[in-house]
């Protein structure tokens, strides 16, 4: 009998005489009956494992291929601070607008963009940006599983100059049949660094947009039917975990692969964790709206430094109601020092949260999407790299202080299914919660006018630029504005 604890991932292995893209399966049973099935992994010289991550305390009843057991599974240890493992991983809202955690605790995503870690990044590197994003407030990053670009040419050496690890062996030629144990393997500590830290890997199979270096990316060429099962492995070896999975990415959300992968994603994923897609810039963001394995659409306002929060507010009035964000605004210094620089970030995060983007915000920066080794690497286009950045000074820009703040100076409020909310206040930017829940943005900060009663009396105004709580108080009557003396960033909280 072997003992772990709820939500902590525990490992078996079998020989099993299959390659990769075979279906081979594990059983768990848990004494009230509940049964789970997880897929297993090939994971290199004939031997198969299965990842499992029990949601309940007690006995579970395994079987994997000719092999049984049973695991003691215990509660989870008083005092766990990662909420991965005290409240489970999260899932979409009951209204299917935001995050929660298995057991109905609310979340908001705040996710950091470092597309090309998997495959650049070393393991003492992402502890060090782990860390710093912690420490900051996000928890979650967009990563590119593999190196997407069929052209990419480059020593296959994560510490080289222009060099790069392989995934599939034959991504060059448009397939994903010979996967590289040794890659995954790596990535495998790469994500349990991030893991360790409460970070979520938002995972992209394999690109169909720009890529990393736009140089053909195989995403739109692969077969959907080893797309697919490409998604079916990454949850049978990262869905013990926390994740979160972004079938389609940077393109039309059309392409047979997205539809293929998520549908996949869908069936083998027992712990129903979220599955979505992220766009293009000018492509409108609706595809599969009504398909059943679709959680989320994320649109993308791409890198000209312009403020689009009306992009977020049309995919809020899609129906059926899916979660909605922004996944790719302006990153930071993109191509130039003043390029969506410094509190430029916060202003976006608050304006897209407020238009309808309540899944949460994403940030990026230039050089450290790409994982650019160094200051001088070369190899990458001036227009999309931060001038005079590799990724470690890229991760010190100053807006993405901003942006992490945003989950902090919410934390504890029932953000569950927020609404964007203009008719209790004026004000361009509000949402509305339960309980009469009041949020409130406002750029300038200053005075807000409050016309309704539902509002609630009580309130804490917030400089979002470093999370101080500059006033509080209580109205002394419904029609009482929310008192602030104008002239910097505000947020106002009613609950």
């Amino acid at each position: 009998m072997s003992i772990s604890s709820v939500w902590r991932s525990v490992e078996l292995s079998a020989s099993v005489e299959e390659r990769y893209g075979a279906e081979v399966w594990a059983e768990f049973v848990h004494e009230s009956g509940v049964t789970l099935r997880r897929p297993a992994f090939w994971d290199g010289d004939g031997v198969w494992r299965v990842r499992f991550a029990a949601p309940t305390p007690g006995e579970w009843r395994w079987t994997f291929g000719s092999s049984s057991g049973v695991l003691d599974v215990q509660q989870v240890p008083a005092g766990e601070a990662n909420p991965f493992y005290s409240h489970g991983f999260w899932q979409m809202s009951p209204g299917g607008r935001s995050l929660v955690h298995a057991d109905g605790t609310p979340a908001l995503l705040v996710a950091d963009t470092a597309w090309a870690l998997p495959w650049r990044a070393t393991v003492s590197q992402v502890r060090e940006y782990a860390a710093d994003r912690q420490a900051k407030g996000f928890n979650a990053v967009l990563l590119m599983s593999v190196q997407p670009d069929m052209r990419a040419v480059g020593p296959r050496d994560r510490t080289a100059d222009e060099g790069f690890d392989v995934g599939f062996e034959d991504l060059v030629d448009g397939h994903l049949l010979r996967p590289r144990a040794e890659y995954f393997q790596y990535l495998d500590q790469l994500l349990e660094v991030l893991a360790e830290h409460g970070i979520v890997p938002v995972l992209q199979p394999v690109f169909q947009g720009f890529g990393w270096k736009g140089l053909d990316v195989a995403g739109t060429v692969v077969p959907a039917e080893e797309y697919a099962t490409y998604c079916r492995y990454l949850v049978a070896r990262y869905g013990a975990s926390p994740a979160i999975y972004l079938v389609g990415g940077d393109g039309t959300g059309l392409e047979p692969q997205v539809a293929a992968g998520g549908a996949e994603v869908h069936a083998v994923d027992c712990y129903g964790q979220p599955t979505g897609i992220h766009y293009r810039p000018h492509i409108r963001a609706s595809a599969h709206q009504d398909a059943e394995w679709l959680d989320f659409q994320w649109c993308q306002t791409g890198h000209t430094g312009e403020h689009v929060a009306e992009r977020v507010a049309d995919l809020w009035r899609n129906e059926p109601v899916r979660g909605v964000a922004n996944g790719e605004p302006t990153y930071e210094k993109h191509g130039g020092l003043s390029v969506a620089n410094g509190w430029w970030q916060g202003h976006e995060a608050w304006s897209n949260l407020c238009a309808g983007g309540t899944m949460g915000v994403v940030y990026g920066a230039g050089s450290l999407w790409q994982w650019r080794l160094h200051a001088s690497e070369p190899g990458h286009s001036s227009f999309f790299i931060a001038p005079d950045a590799g990724w470690r000074e890229a991760m010190d820009f100053e807006g993405s202080t901003y942006v992490g703040l945003v989950g902090r100076v919410l934390a504890g409020l029932p953000v569950a299914d927020l609404q964007p909310d203009w008719t209790r206040v004026i004000s361009g930017r509000a949402l509305r919660g339960a309980g009469g829940l009041l949020i409130v943005y406002r750029e300038h900060g200053g005075p807000v006018m409050v016309f309704d009663d539902s509002v609630p009396l009580d309130y804490r105004i917030v400089d979002p630029r470093d999370g101080s709580v500059v006033a509080t108080g209580r109205r002394d009557t419904p029609g009482d504005p929310l008192p602030d003396a104008g002239g910097a960033p505000r947020v106002y909280i009613c609950l």
